[in-house]
């Protein structure tokens, strides 16, 4: 039997509730704060992430799905949603736009990883990006509405990780201390972190593996090598977001995963976080954009993992509203009665009222089973009287009252008022 690739699973009916609804409160909450929907390709020039994820990360190195097309162009599945909403702010001209731009994503993204719990390798994000203003006010509203989306969603005692990692004027300094801390611990350190050190320094920080944490606790903070402006745009966000009475932390071995962000990342945790248990997450990437051919563009932005999400929810046994039932079962009995059967259904479809017609050689009695394990709250059963009569049997599936009625008035008894 052929199954699904590792690493990626099927969406059956049962579990579509959880997904729906937590769709449908991120396109409400980004309607709320003015963001609108942007889909990007599932796959781009690889390039566009190896230029902007950065060399030295797991993404490029390890993870990217990577190929050829018939034209010998290297083209990569999408590793994560911020570069394509970049290229295409570059490519449609929304610069041109009053700025900020604020768009918003749903959809599948690809890394090769070890499949674990909350973590595939066909995974979905849902992101939101504000793009072409620096203003730290931005910072605030999207750690805002990453609160108020996971507070919607019922996930309750969510705590906010902060930091700022600098720009591209004092990073390269503090970047340059944190070689000298860890140099005297090169032989300690695990072997991605000893190719880390020369390739992607920041990255130690970040580091799972329990011998490095302890080294990062003793190394240098980024704060404390901050320039005057981002000290400055990082205590504007401080303040802004204790005016909105959104509690944070300052955790200084926070850096992300992908090399473009500047300034402002954070993280969302929940409450008994574990190793893979980050929510989501965002931050500043003030030179994306440049890097990718534009114009210097301030942007701001945050995603999150529905798998995740909804392991969460379900970990918490949320009350998760299901989806829409079918209104009405049609049966019958006899082949006259199967075409009458069949042109009531295709009325009451025409009315807006949705219904499942009986199919195959059932008995009555199936068909009633059938009708109940559907969840339709009305049956209309047809026999040879019925048809002879133009009339039809309206059962009641939740009282089990039933009455007969008129198949002229079946759509107007029906739907719903």
């Amino acid at each position: 039997m052929y199954k699904a690739p590792r690493g990626t699973f099927d969406i059956l009916p049962q579990e579509h509730p959880y997904w729906k609804y937590v769709e449908e409160r991120a396109a409400s909450l980004c309607r709320l704060y003015g963001y609108q929907p942007l889909n990007t390709p599932i796959f781009e020039d690889a390039q566009l992430f190896t230029r902007t994820v950065g060399k030295g990360t797991d993404i490029v190195d390890k993870e990217m799905y990577v190929f050829q097309d018939k034209s010998g162009h290297e083209l990569a599945l999408r590793a994560e949603g911020t570069a394509p909403v970049c290229r295409a702010y570059l490519e449609h001209g929304l610069f041109n736009l009053a700025q900020p731009v604020k768009l918003y994503y749903i959809g599948p993204a690809f890394r090769y990883e070890r499949p674990q719990a909350g973590r595939y390798r066909q995974h979905h994000q849902f992101g939101f990006e504000a793009l072409g203003e620096a203003d730290p006010v931005l910072d605030a509203e999207v750690i805002e509405m990453a609160c108020r989306f996971f507070l919607s969603l019922g996930l309750y005692g969510v705590s906010i990780q902060l930091n700022s990692i600098g720009c591209r004027l004092c990073r390269p300094g503090y970047l340059e201390v944190l070689t000298r801390h860890y140099a005297s611990y090169a032989n300690s350190v695990c072997p991605d972190c000893k190719a880390r050190l020369t390739k992607n320094p920041q990255r130690l920080l970040d580091c799972k593996n329990a011998s490095c944490q302890e080294i990062a606790k003793s190394a240098p903070k980024p704060s404390d090598y901050l320039c005057h402006d981002c000290q400055l745009h990082f205590l504007s966000v401080q303040e802004f977001l204790v005016a909105l009475s959104i509690p944070f932390q300052l955790n200084h071995r926070l850096v992300r995963g992908l090399d473009y962000y500047t300034r402002t990342v954070f993280e969302v945790e929940p409450e008994g976080k574990g190793g893979q248990s980050t929510l989501g997450g965002g931050g500043r990437y003030d030179d994306l954009i440049e890097t990718l051919g534009g114009n210097p563009t301030p942007a701001v932005g945050f995603a999150a993992g529905l798998e995740r999400i909804i392991l969460n929810l379900k970990r918490q046994n949320s009350d998760i509203p299901a989806l829409p039932r079918p209104l009405v079962f049609v049966a019958y009995l006899g082949p006259e009665a199967k075409v009458e059967a069949m042109k009531i259904a295709s009325q009451l479809r025409k009315a807006e009222i949705a219904t499942i017609l009986a199919a195959g050689d059932k008995s009555l009695k199936g068909q009633m089973k059938q009708a109940g394990s559907s969840g339709s709250t009305y049956a209309l059963i047809l026999g040879q009287e019925e048809v002879t009569n133009r009339n039809v049997v309206l059962r009641d599936m939740r009282s089990g009252e039933q009455r007969i009625i008129p198949l002229a008035d079946v759509a107007m008894m029906i739907k719903p008022r």
